[in-house]
Formats: C-alpha cells, sequence, structure tokens
C-alpha cells in the first residue's frame, strides 16, 4: 500500500497563519501573555494519562522500544534479536500489522476511569515512535490506515464527552526527529533516505543531552514544520480542552513554532467558544500562558498557580510490559493528596495491553482509587486548597523523577482542604494508638482559634472525639486502612 501521503506543505502552512492573523492571538510571547488558565482547570485534581499504541506488542523494555530496539548491545536490542530476528529482516514497523486492539472499547475504558474518579482523560495522540493514533491526512502511518483500523482517539473523545469527563490529548512527535535514529549505526531497516511522512523519517542522530534548550541535533526547518502542521490537524481535527507535550519543545529553534502553534490553538478555541490548556515542562513556554508538568514528580510546597504532575502506576514503564513493577495504591493516593493540597492535579498513566485490555495489577489500582474516591471524594476533588497544605516530618523533594523514592509517610504526616465551609485534615497513613496529633490546629493566635463543632471520618461517616487546646487538635480514630485517613472538620 501506498504510504506517503502528499500534501502542500506552502498551503498548510497558510491555513495556519490565516487562523493566527484573523484571531485575537498573535505568534508572540506577547499577545499570547493575555491568555490565563481558565477557571474550570482549578477543578482539575485527578486525571488519567493513556500510553497506547505499536510499542505496547512486543511487552518488553518499556514506551521507548522503539529506540531502544535500535540502540546496539541494548537490552532490547538483544531481546529484538532474539525474540524477532535481524532488525534487517524484522524492524519497528513491522509490528505495526501485530497492533490489532481488537478488544479495545472506549466506552468500557472511559466507564472505569469515571469509577475511579477521574475528571479528565489524556490518551497519547503520537508518542515518539512516530505512529499517529488517529485518523490523519498527513501520513499513513496511522491507526486508521494501518493496525487496528480504527480512530482510537476520535473514539475515546466521543467516549469521554459522552460521560462528561474533560478530553484532552498529547504529541510527543518533536521526538521522533532523533527517536529511532540509533538503527542507522548498522545494519537495520533504517538505513537510506526517508520521505516526509515516511515513518522512519528522519532518524538523526540523538542530542549528547535531551533536557538541553541548544547544542547538538538540531531539527531541520522540514521537521518543524511537519510538527506544526501536524499539531494544527490534531487540534482542528479533534477540538481537545487539553494539549499536552513532553519534553524537547524547550528547543530555542522551535519557539518560533511552537508560537504558531499556541496562537493557532488558542484561537480556534475562542472560535469554539472553549477554554482550553496546554501543559509543558523544562519552561518551554514563558511562565502563565499555559500549565507547567512535573513528571514523575511533585512541589515541595503550595502554589498560587495551577500545576500538574503526570506519574505512571508503574516505576520502570508508562505502557504495558511483562517486566511492569507497579506501585501501591496506597502510596499512589498519597501523592494525589499532596499534590492537591499544593494546588495540583495528578495526571495518572494507565498502560494497556496490546489488544485493548488493562493488566489485573492496574485494575486493582484503579479499584483502589474508585473505593477510596467513593468515601473521599468531597475532600480532594470538590474540595480547594487550604492556607497552608499541611505539616509533617516526612520531605516531599520537589522537581521531577522522583517517585521512585517511595515516601515513608507517618500518622504525623497531614495534608488539609477545604470546600463547602468544612475543614478537612488528611492523615498521609494511619495511627497505631489511634491518636491523631495535629499542631497547626491549635487554639491560638495563629494557628486555627475558630470553633469546631463536629470532626467526621470521611471513610464510614462516623463521629469522633477530640481536643482542641492550645498545643494541638488531637482526634481519635482507630481504623485498619492502609490508605490516607480523611477527616472532616464542622466548624461555627
Amino acid at each position: 500500500m501506498e504510504t506517503l501521503k502528499n500534501y502542500n506543505m506552502e498551503e498548510k502552512l497558510a491555513e495556519i497563519d490565516k487562523v493566527i492573523n484573523q484571531g485575537p492571538y498573535t505568534d508572540t510571547w506577547e499577545s499570547l501573555s493575555n491568555y490565563h488558565v481558565p477557571t474550570w482547570y482549578d477543578g482539575m485534581k485527578f486525571g488519567i494519562f493513556i500510553h497506547y499504541g505499536v510499542f505496547t506488542v512486543p511487552e518488553n523494555d518499556n514506551e521507548w522500544y522503539s529506540r531502544n530496539m535500535y540502540i546496539k548491545d541494548s537490552d532490547a536490542y538483544k531481546h529484538h534479536i532474539e525474540t524477532y530476528g535481524k532488525h534487517t529482516e524484522f524492524g519497528y514497523k513491522d509490528f505495526i500489522p501485530m497492533f490489532k486492539a481488537d478488544k479495545f472499547d472506549a466506552d468500557r475504558w472511559v466507564s472505569v476511569f469515571e469509577k475511579a474518579g477521574a475528571q479528565y482523560v489524556i490518551p497519547v495522540a503520537e508518542h515518539h515512535d512516530g505512529f499517529q493514533m488517529y485518523d490523519s491526512e498527513l501520513s499513513s502511518y496511522n491507526a486508521v490506515d494501518m493496525g487496528p483500523c480504527k480512530d482510537y482517539l476520535g473514539l475515546m473523545k466521543k467516549s469521554c464527552e459522552d460521560h462528561k469527563l474533560v478530553f484532552g490529548t498529547s504529541s510527543h512527535r518533536i521526538e521522533h526527529f532523533f527517536f529511532l535514529g540509533g538503527g542507522r549505526d548498522f545494519d537495520s531497516d533504517i538505513k537510506g533516505e526517508f520521505k516526509r511522512g515516511d515513518m522512519y523519517w528522519p532518524s538523526e542522530k540523538a542530542p549528547s543531552d535531551f533536557d538541553a534548550c541548544d547544542g547538538d541535533c538540531s531539527p531541520t526547518e522540514e521537521f518543524m514544520q511537519d510538527w506544526l502542521v501536524r499539531t494544527c490537524e490534531l487540534i482542528d481535527k479533534y477540538q481537545p480542552n487539553m494539549l499536552y507535550f513532553d519534553w524537547w519543545i524547550q528547543r530555542v529553534e522551535l519557539k518560533p513554532y511552537l508560537r504558531k502553534m499556541m496562537a493557532f490553538y488558542y484561537n480556534r478555541a475562542n472560535e469554539w467558544g472553549k477554554e482550553v490548556v496546554i501543559n509543558y515542562k523544562h519552561d518551554a513556554i514563558p511562565f502563565g500562558l499555559a500549565v507547567p508538568d512535573i513528571e514523575r514528580g511533585q512541589l515541595a510546597s503550595q502554589k498560587p498557580y495551577k500545576w500538574q504532575s503526570d506519574t505512571s502506576m508503574c516505576f520502570n514503564s508508562w505502557c504495558y510490559t511483562k517486566q511492569n513493577k507497579f506501585k501501591e495504591s496506597k502510596d499512589i493516593l498519597c501523592d494525589l493528596v499532596d499534590i492537591v493540597s499544593k494546588n495540583g492535579t495528578m495526571l495518572l498513566n494507565i498502560g494497556p495491553k496490546a489488544d485493548g485490555t488493562f493488566s489485573d495489577e492496574e485494575t486493582k489500582i484503579l479499584n483502589d482509587i474508585g473505593d477510596w474516591m467513593d468515601k473521599n471524594r468531597e475532600a480532594v476533588i470538590n474540595a480547594h486548597t487550604y492556607r497552608i497544605f499541611g505539616e509533617g516530618p516526612t520531605a516531599v523533594a520537589e522537581g521531577g523523577f522522583q517517585d521512585g523514592n517511595v515516601k515513608q509517610f507517618t500518622s504525623s504526616d497531614f495534608r488539609f482542604t477545604a470546600g463547602d465551609g468544612k475543614l478537612y485534615i488528611i492523615a498521609m497513613t494511619s495511627s497505631e494508638d489511634g491518636k491523631y496529633h495535629v499542631k497547626n490546629f491549635a487554639k491560638k493566635q495563629g494557628f486555627y482559634n475558630g470553633k469546631i463543632n463536629r470532626i467526621v471520618a470521611l471513610e464510614n461517616g462516623s463521629d469522633l472525639s477530640f481536643d482542641h487546646n492550645k498545643e494541638e487538635l488531637t482526634i481519635n480514630y482507630k481504623t485498619t486502612t492502609k490508605a490516607p485517613v480523611v477527616f472532616k472538620l464542622e466548624v461555627e
């Protein structure tokens, strides 16, 4: 079959410029600074990220299999040869016919997410491997023309809207510039010249520093133009409320195209009558023009601005593999509570199997979160930040890639939220002696000297005895739960 779809780049770019020229936003930071994060996003506390694509087929390594299989002598490289043969005979593209998604059911997925308490869903539209999980006019390497032969993204959008969940999507396209470049270092199917639209185009040599904003491995003008056209196609076809970008959009060469994309998206949203959100990393966008995101990490303190933490149910991968090492539900819930208390929102990733089913471990995590949310939702999803985020001896490290260090919270670690005239104290773990000593609610000036009429344990609705004095607030409650314990304070 013909894998290249011809399109006129100049015509596509002219269409984008027309939208920019006719809208309230132009492609300058000054103009884009008129954007404000919408109020609806303030209410976002918990979302689901989905890494699903061709990279799930080998069930090995992680979502970087498409890159790592071409890194000579890596574990993925050795596994590939042992399992599928030489790279000249079976390359990454040969996984596409094996990616059938025959058990994928968008409504079933979204129903599970809704039951878990999620408010928004962000399926990956295109990962670093370059395979589009949506209907595209720009390349045949997409899930409608190949593999599953279904519009995965369109089906997810419809189900999210049917279930009243906010629909967003993510693009990791920019990293594709170098992602498969290792295949040029030895005899593989990534040899010779490829054209725009080919899955293996351009497969350049990777940068020495992935996080650098400049330096080696500069993306070409044609690739950046193609990135812009692809992103704007995604925006126009699926009208997402949220658009998430991974790293490498911080490259200085990309900034003119990044500004164009933002102006296009914000202008289109203005036409649609929507307020939209962009998530970014690495200071790729000036502060205030979009929402900052921290990968696999959190902030140490409460912030006056909205932020997002994206993390996975697994320590080692964002997609399904047979080697996945799963987190415990209680630790994910502790992170969720900590993030929300600091004015953040958690985007929790699930990696479905290639056939479209969830692993038993991920199903259990989602069920555990849902069970906890059924009892405690009002303190997290329906609440807002308190004047301080909490107290306790356990420090939370600031920055990304910290979730490999599981926090050892104690019963003296608390997080605070508020809502509907109520205050919520959340103990990060239960107390063995059934006593919770909260210092920041001591009855004295500078702490909390209001009248507490009643304290209720949300997990069972029981009224609790307590002592409120000038040293601390002591709450008496025995429980066997391993998850965070939520106390509701009804005050005068």
